[in-house]
């Protein structure tokens, strides 16, 4: 799944592609993907694209008095093409979801892979407009989310560290991914409750966090958008290496398994070597 810093990524690719240019038409290839109606997406035919924000993993592109709010989920990517067919593309045939022209030709097409459909499109005047916009907590590198923020947040929970980190109303833009690197990096157990932490931990754990996104930021900054699933991957500690050398101490790296994601964390670096129980609500073994 894109998580912040792939999804900043494609929005400083976007603000350099697509601020300035018209938009041609805007086609919905797959019926799950648009999640509202009103207006019509062709409200954007010959409107000027004017920003491109990012609201958590939410991509927004401003066009006239409209957002066309992006939300890839697991599955969604977004590919840049120079040039489209002159053949219009079948509905619902393949993994393309949504088409969008610009009069010069260019534009971008946005596919989702697999068979659960979870890619949404929302075109509205607020961005505020869709609740799970609404909803996002304070994003992790903004200037204002300082260590007494992020402090005060955790505060009000009873909860695993990492099921916080990846609470979108809570922090936004975090995921699976990033969630896991950032405990490594802080040296920390994903099942450690937040009312458990002290002001150590408290100040370790948003150091890793601000550490860990800013440099994924930094790599992915000026990569085209096809090479940057490629560049997430590779950049991993711990998150989809299960079964490999940490690369901090070398111990194996393992695996928590649930019914629809999974974790990874290194025992030495993270437990005091204690691994932890591979089952659904697994907690630290004591």
């Amino acid at each position: 799944m894109p998580e912040l810093p792939e999804v900043e990524a494609l929005r400083e690719f976007l603000d350099d592609h697509l601020v300035g240019k018209e938009i041609a038409r805007v086609l919905p290839l797959a019926i799950s993907v648009l999640k509202t109606y009103e207006p019509p997406l062709g409200a954007l035919e010959g409107t000027t694209v004017t920003s491109v924000a990012r609201h958590g993993k939410f991509l927004d592109i401003a066009a006239g008095p409209l957002h066309l709010l992006i939300h890839l989920a697991r599955a969604g990517w977004l590919q840049w093409k120079d040039g489209f067919p002159t053949t219009p593309p079948r509905p619902g045939k393949g993994p393309l979801a949504l088409r969008t022209v610009l009069t010069g030709g260019d534009g971008f097409d946005l596919t989702e892979m697999g068979t659960t459909k979870r890619l949404a499109v929302h075109l509205v005047h607020d961005p505020a407009d869709v609740p799970a916009v609404a909803r996002l907590g304070p994003d992790p590198l903004a200037d204002s989310f300082d260590r007494d923020a992020f402090a005060r947040l955790l505060g009000g929970q009873r909860r695993q560290v990492k099921g916080a980190l990846r609470d979108q109303s809570l922090i936004a833009g975090i995921g699976n991914a990033y969630s896991d690197e950032i405990l490594h990096v802080a040296k920390m157990s994903p099942f450690k409750l937040t009312t458990s932490l002290v002001d150590d931990d408290v100040t370790h754990l948003y150091t890793a966090m601000r550490t860990t996104l800013r440099e994924a930021v930094d790599r992915s900054r000026g990569l085209a958008a096809g090479r940057l699933k490629a560049e997430k991957k590779s950049s991993m500690r711990v998150h989809g290496r299960a079964g490999q050398p940490c690369p901090v101490c070398g111990d194996t790296v393992l695996e928590v398994s649930f019914s629809d994601s999974a974790l990874q964390y290194c025992p030495t670096c993270q437990t005091g070597g204690r691994p932890l129980a591979d089952r659904r609500l697994s907690r630290l073994l004591k």
